[in-house]
């Protein structure tokens, strides 16, 4: 009972708090979707950092990492790359131009039809597997550690989770509905404070029955080490090259994450809350990672099903109270995502779709409702994708479900890649040929999958956006931007922060080699 209370409490604050700066009829469309251009570094780097934590950290994320250890932290730190070049390269051109969405930027560089199927592929990602899957895990994980409290609800597991995910769903979509980014930003804030707290706990509550930090090296030395050799399965050490390429489409290409920065005061504030995220990462990893590989250090092999990590820690070892504190973590991880990927749909749909294509004269007013259409609409689309994954799920419980799910998303990432960095990288980009190598990614994915089917997937994503690269540096005869004079820091001390944070990164790939 105390931890129902504790999470209908949850659910009430971020209620109150998002509707609090409730969008009014007169509100303009960049006080809707980008908070009137006015973040500070702090909120664009806990909003940008609760937006990128999702319910498959803990489960999935945990999961894996009971299973290969430390290398899967490679997921977390590595994100970093992607940061850097966000806060440095794209960052500046984004804000210099006052775009509203990276869509926009796309036209300027690639011209309209290119902007077109970029957007497009964005709203098809997000309304399907990017929303459907963070509805899944944050469903899954409270059945998990609450499923027979939850029992009333429904006796199937199965039918349980997929009423959770209904609900789970139309709650975040109401407050972004009326909200705007404001809303987001704000519960954002509280829900990264939830599931922080929760993930110190669980993390602490490992390494302590497991006996120490000292004994992750004493009993589970095989699983700390980051680089695996290159002929495993899952994480080999030669993924980093496809994870580099896909670091740029999440950091630098995706609106979902790019939406704070675009908001910020200030290209400062911006390259500040993005750095701070970075370091933040770093912290993430450790709460998310290490836990599976302590338990794997507690339990061995025993535990059946990978998944299971995050909700064995919590209901073998947590009592009453602080288990309410910990679902509270695993909602704000859902919600957190959510909510941002509605309000990006709704940016994306109502300025690159309604006032580009079907209504050019479009009021602010207009753009609001037609961007709040699109959140409806996302919301249907997106729990059927939840249902669907749910049975994915259950159709094969020992697999470790992350991995699957990256897979899946990454048809469509590779070609946003080859168009973001053709954007930024050719000089005088051939717009026909690079609009082909953003489709040709599709069938290459697939190709190789067909021909080399033991071909980790990383592996694979690199080869495809290299190959699109590749034929669009080709096509436009070889003119590249100066490398070096795309690099923009806001000043020598963002300078100096940043390659602190290079070095950084370096440093743990050699200390955990």
């Amino acid at each position: 009972m105390i931890d129902f209370i504790i999470v209908l409490s949850y659910f009430a604050i971020v209620l109150f708090v998002a509707l609090r700066g409730k969008i009014s009829a007169d509100s303009s469309a960049d006080e809707y979707f980008l908070s009137s251009r006015n973040l500070p570094w702090y909120s664009i780097a806990l909003s940008t950092i609760a937006t990128n934590i999702q319910g498959y950290q803990f489960l999935g994320m945990m999961g894996s990492a009971y299973l290969y250890g430390l290398a899967q932290a490679n997921l977390e730190i590595n994100a970093v790359q992607g940061i850097l070049i966000g806060t440095f390269v794209f960052v500046p051109l984004f804000l210099k131009e006052k775009i509203t969405t990276i869509t926009q930027f796309i036209a300027q560089k690639l011209g309209q039809r290119i902007a077109l199927f970029y957007s497009i592929a964005n709203i098809a990602l997000f309304t399907t597997v990017t929303l459907g899957a963070a509805l899944f895990w944050g469903a899954y994980a409270a059945d998990m550690v609450f499923g027979e409290q939850l029992s009333f609800i429904h006796e199937d597991r199965i039918i349980r989770i997929a009423i959770l995910i209904v609900i789970l769903g139309i709650f975040s979509a109401v407050y972004t509905y009326f909200g705007g980014l404001s809303a987001v930003v704000k519960t954002d804030i509280i829900q990264f404070s939830v599931l922080l707290i929760g993930g110190i706990v669980v993390c602490l509550t490992a390494v302590y029955h497991l006996g120490g930090w000292e004994q992750l090296y004493i009993k589970t030395p095989e699983k700390m080490q980051l680089h695996l050799p290159s002929d495993h399965p899952t994480l080999p050490w030669t993924h980093l090259f496809g994870l580099f390429f896909l670091n740029i489409n999440y950091w630098c290409a995706n609106q979902t994450v790019m939406q704070r920065a675009l908001a910020a005061k200030s290209v400062t504030h911006a390259q500040t809350g993005l750095m701070v995220g970075g370091l933040i990462k770093y912290f993430m990893a450790v709460i998310i990672i290490v836990p599976g590989i302590a338990l794997y250090g507690i339990l061995g092999d025993s535990l059946g099903e990978p998944d299971l990590a995050f909700p064995y820690l919590v209901k073998t070892y947590l009592p009453v109270g602080v288990k309410g504190i910990i679902l509270c973590g695993l909602f704000a991880s859902l919600m957190s995502t959510v909510d941002s990927t509605f309000n990006s749909l709704a940016t994306l749909w109502s300025t690159d779709i309604y006032a580009a294509y079907l209504n050019k004269t479009a009021t602010d007013q207009q753009k609001i409702s037609a961007g709040r259409k699109a959140i409806l609409f996302s919301l249907g689309t997106a729990l059927m994708m939840g249902l669907i994954l749910l049975y994915l799920k259950f159709d094969n419980p020992d697999s470790a479900f992350t991995h699957t799910l990256n897979n899946l998303r990454y048809y469509i990432n590779c070609g946003i890649v080859v168009l973001i960095c053709s954007a930024v990288l050719l000089a005088k980009p051939n717009k026909k040929v690079v609009l082909l190598a953003f489709v040709a990614t599709l069938p290459i994915n697939i190709g190789l999958q067909l021909i080399f089917p033991e071909m980790n997937y990383f592996v694979r994503a690199f080869w495809v956006i290299f190959s699109g690269l590749l034929l669009g540096i080709i096509a436009s005869k070889g003119q590249l931007n100066n490398l070096l004079n795309l690099f923009q820091p806001a000043s020598k001390q963002s300078r100096n922060w940043g390659w602190a944070l290079a070095l950084s990164l370096v440093f743990l790939h050699f200390l955990f080699h």
